[in-house]
């Protein structure tokens, strides 16, 4: 992508590095930690979590939210603004494309008069602390609803193109756009809907309502990069799909367990992503979106 001298936003934060240590403050940080690792990786992702854990020293048995939660939180912000931005190239980067969001949803959100009101895009080294608990590497980007806040260690980029064979400054734009496309969902309300969805219903049918708002976010960074059509060069839509394909559920799950469990997946498959993101590139608008989420 070309942003050459293009802003960077002033909605980051940095934070320095911290354990799990504490998840005080909210009475049920800890909780909110795996509901939050369970909508996003399934149970998978929650045995990864308490394994982390046991190996770090803490008690697994304290995540539940019965145990005794301790302390304030072990990871503290070091920096706030677009100085943060500065510090390394990733996070520059970052912060152009958090920036790009801002201005293109701002455009989108004031042609259906209303007023877009940024996230904040929160930089942390390993792990660190938000408002649905620990922040840990392991478990990738995320966004909280409960502080409207993304979390991001830039690390995972070079995960991203080692690991999952998905390089490129688009294929990092994408995540971030990902992410900002669940704020826009809790903006919008339909983080809400989903959510009460949700409850109470069976383990299956759960996930196959978070593949949507899924499904919906990537659709959304879709709709970013189509209103970004100045910036983007020759090989970035196909860095974006390299991307989509490569953290499918499908795929993923194929790679690390050698079956495919279709009522487990969280994200969709790699073939919806891509034919997310396309849609949304498509339509350029928040409408080609709609469907995903419309009749919940």
């Amino acid at each position: 992508m070309r942003f050459g001298g293009r802003r960077e936003s002033d909605n980051v934060e940095s934070q320095s590095g911290g354990g799990f240590g504490g998840f005080g403050g909210g009475g049920g940080g800890a909780a909110m930690l795996l509901g939050l690792v369970f909508s996003r990786f399934g149970i998978g992702g929650v045995v990864v979590v308490l394994a982390l854990m046991f190996f770090l020293g803490g008690n697994p048995l304290g995540l539940t939210g019965g145990g005794e939660e301790t302390g304030a939180p072990s990871a503290s912000v070091e920096g706030r603004g677009a100085s943060v931005c500065s510090t390394d190239p990733k996070r520059h980067f970052s912060c152009q494309v958090l920036a790009s969001t801002e201005d293109r949803w701002t455009e989108l959100f004031r042609a259906q008069g209303s007023t877009y009101a940024p996230p904040t895009l929160v930089f942390y080294p390993g792990s660190g602390q938000s408002g649905c608990g620990a922040a840990q590497s392991a478990m990738g980007p995320f966004y909280c609803p409960s502080d409207r806040r993304i979390y991001l260690d830039t690390s995972f980029f070079d995960e991203l193109s080692r690991r999952y064979g998905a390089p490129g400054d688009f294929a990092q734009a994408y995540v971030v756009a990902h992410e900002v496309g669940h704020h826009v969902q809790t903006l919008t309300g339909i983080e809400e809907r989903v959510r009460r969805a949700q409850d109470g219903v069976s383990e299956a049918r759960s996930n196959a309502i978070q593949v949507r708002m899924e499904l919906q976010a990537d659709c959304y960074a879709g709709v970013w990069a189509a209103r970004e059509q100045n910036a983007l060069e020759p090989g970035d839509i196909e860095e974006g799909m390299r991307a989509a394909a490569a953290i499918g559920d499908d795929t993923l799950q194929r790679a690390s367990q050698g079956v495919v469990v279709p009522e487990s997946f969280t994200h969709g498959t790699s073939a919806q992503r891509q034919e997310a993101l396309m849609r949304g590139y498509r339509g350029g608008t928040a409408q080609a979106c709609a469907s995903y989420t419309a009749d919940l």
